[in-house]
C-alpha cells in the first residue's frame, strides 16, 4: 500500500469510531481524499469484512441484509489488548486459544449495530459449552465493543449471589484495573446495583468513561435499574448499550417477571444490543420468533469447542448420529463410578416428608469419593503445576437444610482421617484405592506422569489439614472464595453450585440429585471445563440412570449443534430455522412452561439408521423377540425373490422381501422402552407411507453373524439358515455392578452391515459413498439387519479403553437394525421432535427456591 493510501486509510478507521462505515467515506470525500484512494478504501474496508465474515469458526446464522462494520481491534485500542496481556500473562498460548478467542469475539462484534446508528434493538445468542469460557468471551466482546465507543454495559449474571459476584470480580479483573480511569461501575463485589447518584453522573457529556452494571436477574433489582434508567432519558439517546445475559436459558425465557424487565430495560434504551450466552439454549430456541420478545432473531453464533475442554461425550460417550460409524464415536474415559440405589437413601431424603430431621450417611460411596478427593489434591501438590485449588463437589439435595446435615459427618470423616494416618491398615486401603483409580485412568494417555502412592503420602497431612467443609448454598453464611489464597474445599450445595459458577480446581464430584429436564442436569454438570495439569483425575460418583442421562444428553447436545451447524453453511437465517431437539422418555427437553411454544416437528427417517442399543436381559422378554425373528425369516425365506445363504463373513442375505412382513416382525418384536429412537408405530407409520408413494414395498434382509460351524456358537433363525453369533458387550467398567434387568450396548450396526447388501465388495465404503451408492442401486428398497448376539458376551480384551462389561443375559438377545433409503422431495414425515414454533411465552416452571430468588427474595 502506498503511504498516501495508508495514511488516508488510517484515518478512516478512526472514523469509523464516531460514524457509519458509508458517513466515514462521506466525511473523506468532504476531507477532499482523491476518489482513487477512496474507492481503495472502499475495497480494502471490504476485505477486512470478508474476513470476518468468512471465518471458518465460530459458525453464523445471521438476518438477512445484516451488515458487517467491525474489522478487527486497532493499534489504539485500550480494552482488549489489556484481556489479552493478561490471559498471556496467565500462561494462554497464543495459538489456538488466544487466536480462537480473537476471532470469536470478533465475529460477536461485527454482528452488534454501529454504535453511532440512530436507533438499534439488535437481539443475538452465542452458544458454548458448560465451564468453556463463555465469560472470557464476552468480555473480550465487552471490550472491544469498549473500544468502538458503546457506552454502558449491562451483564446480567444468573440469579445467585456467588455468580454474579464471580462475574463482577472477573469483569473488574480484565476491565476496569487495567484501564481504571475508562470505567465507571454501578455494582460492586459485594453489592448488587443500588441507585445512589444521579443519572447525569454517568452519562451526561462530561463523563466520558463506559459504565459497567452486574446484576441479578432478581425482579427488585432489575426494576430498580428500568426506574433509574427511566430518570436518564434525555442521555440515552446517545448511550450505545450493550446487554449481556449469562445463562440466557435461566429466568429469562418465559418468567413472569424477568422476561418483561428485560425487555422494559431495552425499551429504555434506544441503541441497545442483547446478546444472550448459554450452554443449554433449549429454551431460548423455543421461543416463539414471531413475537416481541428475545428470540435471537438477529444471530446466532455456535463457539467452536475450545482445546483440552472435557464436556459431555468426553465424559459419558454417546450413541451414534446419523451417518456417523459407530465404531468412530467413543464410549468416554472410564471416569465414572456407579452410586448404588441402597446408597442414595443414605445421603438423600427419600421424599419432602424426609427432609426434617434427616442426617446422612457416609456410605462406602461417599466415604471412598471423598478419600480419592484428599489422595486427588496430594497427587497434584506432588506435581505442582496448574490451577492451586482444589474442589469437591456433593450434591445431593437442593434443601439447604440436607447440605448443612452434611458437616458434622464430613468433619468427622476429617478428622478421623487425619488420625488414622499413622495407622498401617487404614494406609494399605488408601494405598489400594489410589492404586485401583490410578491403573482405570492411565496418566500417560493424557499427557501426565502417574503419581506414585509414596509420592503423595508425605503431602497427606497438609491437605487434610487444609481441607474445609463448605456449605454453599442460599442459606449458609460462608461460600467457596478463590479470591485469597488457594482453597482446598468439599463443597455441598445445590442451585448456587450448579449454574455459571466455576468450581476451581473441580477434581471429584458426588451426584446423585435426579432433575427432570435437559438444560437443567447440563448445567448441573460442573465438572465439564478444563482439567490442566489434572486431566487424568477426575472422577464423578453418580447413579447408573443419571449416567444413561447423561449420554442420551451428550447426543442431544451433538446432534443439536450439528443442526446449528448445517443451517450455518445453508441460507437460512434465524427466523427461518428451527434445531430439533431428541426427545428423551424420563426427561423434559426444558422447564414445562418454557416449551408453550415448541410444536413436534416433523422429522424424517429417510437416510437415517435405526439401531437397538437397549435391551431387557430377563429371559421372558428376550425369547418373545427371539422367536419373532425366527417367525420373521422363516417365512421371509418362502417368498423373498432371492436368498444369497451365507456368506464366508458369516452373513445371510435375502433379497426382495414384501414390505408385510417387515411390518409384522415390527409389530411383533419389542423395542426398549428406554429407545424413543426406535418407536414401532413411528417407523411402522412411516414406512405404510412411504409405501403408499410407491416406495419400500420391497426389503432386504441381512443376518448378521460370524461364520457358522461350531454349534455352541450357532444361531438356527430357519432350517438352512444358521448363523455364529457375535459378541454385544454392555456399556459399564469392570468394577462395576450391572444394572438389573438392563443393558446398553451402545453400538450394534457397523457402517459395513449398512452396506450389507450392496453390490461387490463394501469393505472401504465411506458414510457417504455408502448413501450414493444406496441411492444409485436400491433408491426405493429398505435393509432390516437381524443380529443373533450371544447372551454372555464377553468385552474384547484388546480394544483400547473400552468401558465395557459382559451382556449376562438370561437367553441369547436378538438386535435389530433398520437402513432407510434417502429420499429427495419427501413428504413421508414422522414427528418425535421438538423445535421452534415458527408460525404466544408462559410462566417458568421453577423450583421453589428459583422462584424465591428471582421474584424477590435476596439471597
Amino acid at each position: 500500500m502506498s503511504d498516501e493510501f495508508e495514511i488516508q486509510y488510517d484515518t478512516y478507521r478512526a472514523l469509523l469510531n464516531a460514524f457509519t462505515p458509508a458517513e466515514a467515506v462521506k466525511r473523506l470525500e468532504q476531507f477532499g481524499v482523491a476518489p482513487v484512494i477512496v474507492q481503495r478504501i472502499r475495497d480494502q474496508h471490504e476485505r477486512d469484512i470478508a474476513r470476518i465474515d468468512e471465518l471458518e469458526e465460530p459458525l453464523t446464522v445471521v438476518l438477512d441484509e445484516r451488515e458487517t462494520w467491525y474489522t478487527g481491534p486497532q493499534a489504539k485500542d485500550k480494552c482488549w489488548p489489556a484481556i489479552r496481556d493478561l490471559l498471556l500473562k496467565e500462561g494462554w498460548p497464543e495459538d489456538p486459544a488466544i487466536r480462537s478467542l480473537d476471532d470469536s469475539s470478533n465475529r460477536v462484534v461485527s454482528l452488534l449495530n454501529h454504535p453511532r446508528e440512530q436507533s438499534f434493538a439488535t437481539r443475538g445468542l452465542v452458544v458454548g459449552y458448560v465451564q468453556s469460557g463463555k465469560t472470557t468471551n464476552f468480555t473480550s466482546v465487552i471490550a472491544k465493543a469498549a473500544d468502538r465507543g458503546y457506552k454502558l454495559f449491562i451483564v446480567l449474571a444468573g440469579i445467585h449471589n456467588g455468580l454474579r459476584r464471580q462475574t463482577q470480580a472477573r469483569l473488574v479483573q480484565q476491565l476496569v484495573e487495567p484501564n481504571p480511569t475508562l470505567w465507571s461501575q454501578l455494582t460492586g463485589l459485594d453489592h448488587d446495583f443500588t441507585p445512589t447518584e444521579n443519572p447525569a453522573s454517568y452519562f451526561g457529556k462530561n463523563n466520558k468513561t463506559h459504565v459497567l452494571c452486574v446484576v441479578k436477574k432478581n425482579a427488585p433489582v432489575l426494576r430498580k435499574l428500568a426506574r433509574w434508567l427511566a430518570q436518564a432519558s434525555q442521555y440515552l439517546k446517545d448511550c450505545p448499550a450493550l446487554i449481556i445475559d449469562d445463562e440466557a436459558d435461566q429466568a429469562t425465557v418465559a418468567t413472569g417477571s424477568i422476561n418483561p424487565l428485560i425487555l422494559k430495560i431495552m425499551g429504555r434504551l434506544p441503541r441497545s444490543a442483547y446478546v444472550g450466552y448459554t450452554a443449554s439454549p433449549f429454551a431460548n430456541l423455543l421461543i416463539d420468533p414471531s413475537a416481541e420478545d428475545l428470540y435471537p432473531k438477529d444471530f446466532v453464533v455456535n463457539l467452536p469447542k475450545p482445546e483440552g475442554h472435557f464436556g459431555t461425550e468426553v465424559l459419558f460417550g454417546r450413541y451414534a448420529l446419523d451417518g456417523e460409524d459407530p465404531e468412530d464415536v467413543d464410549d468416554g474415559y472410564d471416569m465414572i463410578r456407579p452410586i448404588p440405589e441402597s446408597d442414595v437413601e443414605l445421603v438423600r431424603p427419600k421424599s419432602r416428608a424426609d427432609v426434617a430431621g434427616f442426617q446422612p450417611v457416609i456410605s462406602d460411596t461417599l466415604r471412598d469419593a471423598v478419600y480419592y478427593f484428599w489422595l486427588v489434591t496430594a497427587a497434584r501438590r506432588v506435581r505442582g503445576s496448574g490451577n492451586p485449588h482444589n474442589t469437591m463437589l456433593i450434591h445431593t439435595s437442593i434443601n439447604t437444610s440436607v447440605h448443612n446435615s452434611f458437616r458434622a459427618p464430613l468433619e468427622h470423616l476429617r478428622l478421623r482421617a487425619r488420625g488414622a494416618l499413622d495407622d498401617p491398615e487404614f494406609m494399605i486401603g488408601l494405598n489400594a484405592l489410589w492404586d485401583k483409580e490410578s491403573g482405570r485412568v492411565p496418566a500417560e494417555d493424557f499427557g501426565e506422569a502417574k503419581v506414585e502412592f509414596a509420592e503423595l503420602v508425605e503431602c497427606l497431612p497438609g491437605v487434610l489439614d487444609d481441607c474445609r467443609i463448605i456449605m454453599d448454598n442460599s442459606s449458609s453464611e460462608s461460600r467457596l472464595d478463590y479470591e485469597n489464597g488457594p482453597v482446598v474445599a468439599i463443597a455441598v450445595g445445590g442451585n448456587t453450585l450448579s449454574r455459571g459458577l466455576t468450581l476451581e480446581g473441580l477434581s471429584v464430584s458426588y451426584f446423585v440429585r435426579a432433575v427432570s429436564a435437559y438444560d437443567t442436569l447440563l448445567q448441573m454438570g460442573r465438572w465439564f471445563g478444563f482439567r490442566r495439569g489434572y486431566a487424568d483425575l477426575p472422577r464423578i460418583w453418580m447413579t447408573r440412570e443419571l449416567a444413561e442421562w447423561f449420554r442420551h444428553l451428550a447426543t442431544v447436545e451433538t446432534e443439536m449443534r450439528r443442526d446449528i451447524d448445517i443451517y450455518m453453511t445453508e441460507d437460512e437465517t434465524p427466523l427461518s430455522f428451527a434445531v430439533r431437539l431428541r426427545t428423551h422418555p424420563d426427561l423434559r427437553v426444558t422447564a414445562a412452561a418454557k416449551m408453550r411454544d415448541a410444536v413436534t416437528a416433523a422429522s424424517s427417517y429417510g437416510g437415517r439408521r435405526v439401531q437397538t442399543h437397549y435391551f431387557h436381559t430377563n429371559a421372558e422378554w428376550l425369547r418373545t423377540n427371539l422367536e419373532a425373528g425366527r417367525t420373521f425369516v422363516q417365512q421371509a425365506t418362502d417368498v423373498a425373490m432371492r436368498a444369497e445363504g451365507v456368506s464366508p463373513e458369516g452373513r445371510y442375505l435375502l433379497r426382495g422381501v414384501p414390505h408385510g412382513l417387515v411390518i409384522d416382525f415390527l409389530r411383533a418384536y419389542q423395542f426398549h422402552e428406554k429407545s424413543p429412537e426406535n418407536d414401532a408405530d413411528l417407523i411402522i407409520g412411516y414406512i405404510e407411507k412411504r409405501v403408499r408413494a410407491g416406495a419400500l414395498r420391497r426389503w432386504n434382509v441381512a443376518i448378521i453373524g460370524n461364520p457358522p460351524g461350531e454349534p455352541e456358537q450357532d444361531f438356527e433363525f430357519a432350517p438352512g439358515v444358521t448363523i455364529g453369533r457375535v459378541t454385544r458387550a454392555r456399556v459399564g467398567s469392570e468394577t462395576d455392578e450391572p444394572t438389573p434387568d438392563f443393558a446398553d450396548i451402545k453400538t450394534l450396526m457397523s457402517r459395513r452391515d449398512a452396506a450389507a447388501d450392496l453390490s461387490g465388495d463394501p469393505s472401504g465404503l465411506s458414510e457417504a459413498e455408502i448413501r450414493k451408492r444406496r441411492a444409485r442401486e436400491l433408491s426405493d428398497v429398505g435393509l432390516l439387519t437381524l443380529y443373533p448376539i450371544d447372551k454372555v458376551s464377553t468385552p474384547n480384551p484388546n480394544k483400547k479403553r473400552q468401558l465395557r462389561l459382559p451382556l449376562n443375559a438370561e437367553e441369547h438377545v436378538l438386535g435389530v437394525g433398520i437402513v432407510f433409503p434417502t429420499v429427495v422431495g419427501e413428504d413421508a414425515k414422522v414427528e418425535k421432535y421438538v423445535s421452534a414454533n415458527l408460525s404466544g411465552v408462559y410462566l417458568e416452571d421453577t423450583d421453589a427456591e428459583e422462584r424465591r430468588l428471582i421474584e424477590g427474595e435476596d439471597e
